[in-house]
């Protein structure tokens, strides 16, 4: 297979799924490819990044190129959230940025129309029709495959964390779930999503994706959904697990994170050192504890087996991690971090929202005029 692991390492690159929603009753409405039309989206030289269709006709996917500097990231996202947001006025709609959009019903959303989209529904039935969530996925520059491959097992260990901070979808089909990320759930019914198992180094990974390839369960390794993956074809370590933030400093934030945790655990590559070796039981575990309560409950501190609090122990790994921002130039963009843990996720501001009146439309209103920034 061939790779594109040729660097510069530590490229930032970030994609967000959001909601196109009737600006006045703020229900999903069937309008990507007429949205993709107005915003001149097939333009190859656009230079703020890219405005894409999803599985379904209500949700519009942006993505950056890629990035040396939060900064870049940043002012790409605001960008394309402007373009897309005036664009959608235009014809009476709206867009929102969250992990699911609080009353909508996948009965209503139509598939768009691409192969690749339509052979997905006629594979996977049901299970594809109900994926009516909104995430984002971070890509981080690599330069070398087995190095890739070390750090996508590193990260399994920071989904927990990163899905805790992330969570925002408390809500789905008109009710609260009582997660913090009801996303997370709903994607588990797919196939080969979730925590990914751990690989012995590159060739070990080739071997494995070809053996599913030439078995036809899958075409190629993209229809791999795991929350962390090589991507050969980008040169990147692709992180999945994370909700569609609201705010755009929240998912600035997660991306200048993630972009430290890939940093150390190259470093640790590059010393020789090994991984220590978890349960997988363990990690998905973990994961779970962090779609269900989010900052506010515990997971496993897995060097001690303990449980302590989660919001404690990603303070300590922020602590730790800073000094990798501060070498990448990042550091500015972890005061989002610092605030998800003062002021709480997505998820639980939501939830303040929902409490006031307990009035969902309310909930959508505000996930729409904060996307708007």
């Amino acid at each position: 297979m061939r790779t594109n692991f040729t660097g510069p390492s530590f490229t930032v690159g970030v994609e967000e799924e959001l909601m196109i929603v009737d600006a006045e009753s703020l229900s999903l409405v069937n309008a990507i490819e007429t949205l993709l039309e107005d915003t001149g989206a097939t333009d190859a030289e656009r230079a703020d990044g890219d405005i894409k269709p999803e599985l379904m006709e209500s949700v519009l996917e942006i993505a950056t190129k890629p990035c040396k500097t939060m900064a870049a990231i940043e002012e790409q996202l605001r960008s394309l959230r402007r373009q897309v947001r005036e664009t959608s006025a235009l014809r009476g709609l709206a867009i929102g940025s969250a992990g699911t959009h609080p009353f909508a019903m996948w009965e209503d959303q139509r598939i768009v129309a691409r192969p690749r989209y339509r052979d997905l529904i006629s594979a996977l039935r049901f299970v594809a029709r109900q994926e009516l969530i909104f995430g984002m996925h971070v890509h981080i520059g690599m330069d070398d495959a087995d190095k890739t491959i070390h750090v996508a097992n590193g990260m399994r260990v920071h989904v927990p964390v990163l899905l805790a901070l992330s969570a925002n979808s408390p809500f789905w089909r008109g009710d609260q779930t009582g997660l913090l990320s009801t996303r997370t759930p709903i994607f588990r019914q797919f196939p080969r999503v979730g925590m990914p198992p751990a690989y012995a180094d590159w060739e070990d990974w080739e071997r494995q994706v070809a053996f599913m390839v030439c078995s036809g369960v899958m075409e190629d390794y993209t229809y791999l959904w795991y929350d962390v993956r090589p991507h050969p074809n980008l040169g990147t370590v692709e992180i999945r697990c994370c909700d569609s933030q609201t705010r755009v400093e929240h998912t600035v934030a997660l991306a200048a994170l993630i972009q430290a945790m890939v940093k150390e655990l190259s470093e640790h590559y590059e010393e020789g050192k090994r991984l220590a070796e978890y349960p997988w039981q363990m990690l998905d575990e973990n994961k779970w504890l962090a779609a269900r309560h989010g900052l506010e409950g515990e997971i496993v501190d897995l060097p001690s087996s303990e449980r302590v609090a989660t919001r404690a122990l990603t303070r300590r790994l922020l602590d730790r991690l800073t000094p990798h921002a501060q070498d990448l130039g990042s550091a500015g963009a972890l005061a989002g971090i610092g605030d998800l843990l003062e002021r709480g996720n997505g998820a639980a501001r939501q939830i303040v929202v929902y409490e006031a009146n307990h009035d969902l439309h309310e909930v959508m209103a505000e996930i729409v005029a904060v996307t708007a920034g």
